[in-house]
């Protein structure tokens, strides 16, 4: 279990959940690891560093190599904080996995522009900050004559991909985070940059607060069977966008269990062209083809 070895990972969101699992299984995989979390409950609120530093110590009880950080990956100087740490304590810096989140559920006529904003904060610009800071480092480093080959893995949702009542700014917030991942897996290849997202379900505090999924993903009553909704059924993927010789670019990709899916995002369908300027009627007429 080497396939990071040499490698140094940064996963924010790492105190709990489905980031902490990112961070064991990449120290299994002889990654030295930098754990970010400031310890905030799920909906943003609150702090408890103690929870990075105890993940950073269970690695290095098993022998691993890890680090804690609290920065508030939502801001720049969050993000560079959190960059330095990496670079502090290990000199180099290798993978990103931009874990970190927030949830405020409200239907949409109901919601206030504080869990609007909140949310987008908690989850775009948490991808956003991390992903500006560590872009530009590697760019530098590229530029500076090195060779560079370096992962970022974002985490976008089947909510902002196919869509979930009562999520309109969790999902509008991880529809994006899945547009940056393509957009910046074309403009940082040329650095030796990589960019890929996936799209987990796995039980968190997240998911077990969101109504009529807790029992969904319960753990089974039989011990022995499979566990599909585990949180560490989904870390294998991200070990392995995480690798240096991954060929991934670009790509968003479904984990649930044993199950991988490559989502295909949004491409053109049906076409209608008359080669003019449509008139409304023609359209009450024609435009039922397309919908």
């Amino acid at each position: 279990m080497n396939q990071l070895k040499d490698r140094v990972i940064v996963v924010t969101g790492a105190g709990r959940g489905i980031g902490r699992e990112h961070a064991l299984l990449a120290a299994a995989e002889d990654a030295r690891v930098v754990v970010n979390d400031t310890g905030a409950g799920p909906d943003g609120s609150g702090s408890d560093p103690s929870l990075a530093r105890q993940v950073a110590d269970e690695i290095t009880a098993a022998g691993g190599a890890a680090v804690a950080n609290t920065a508030d990956v939502t801001t720049i100087e969050g993000a560079q904080s959190l960059l330095d740490t990496a670079l502090g304590s290990f000199g180099e810096v290798h993978g990103l996995v931009n874990n970190a989140g927030v949830l405020r559920d409200r239907m949409f006529v109901n919601m206030s522009e504080d869990e609007w904003d909140d949310v987008i904060t908690g989850q775009l610009r948490a991808t956003f900050a991390p992903c500006r800071v560590f872009g530009a480092h590697w760019r530098d480093r590229s530029k500076a004559g090195d060779d560079v080959k370096a992962s970022i893995v974002n985490v976008s949702s089947t909510s902002g991909l196919l869509g979930a009542v009562g999520q309109s700014n969790y999902g509008a917030a991880k529809a994006g985070i899945a547009s940056l991942t393509v957009i910046l897996a074309q403009e940082l290849e040329r650095y030796g940059i990589r960019a890929n997202a996936i799209t987990p379900v796995a039980r968190t505090r997240m998911t077990e607060n969101v109504p009529g999924i807790k029992d969904m993903v319960a753990k089974p009553a039989d011990p022995n069977e499979f566990d599909v909704y585990h949180p560490g059924n989904v870390s294998p993927v991200v070990a392995y966008l995480l690798t240096e010789q991954c060929p991934a670019n670009g790509s968003v990709f479904y984990a649930k269990g044993g199950e991988i899916r490559q989502f295909l995002g949004w491409q053109y369908g049906k076409v209608l062209d008359k080669g003019a300027r449509w008139t409304v009627d023609e359209l009450v007429q024609e435009m039922s083809g397309l919908v």
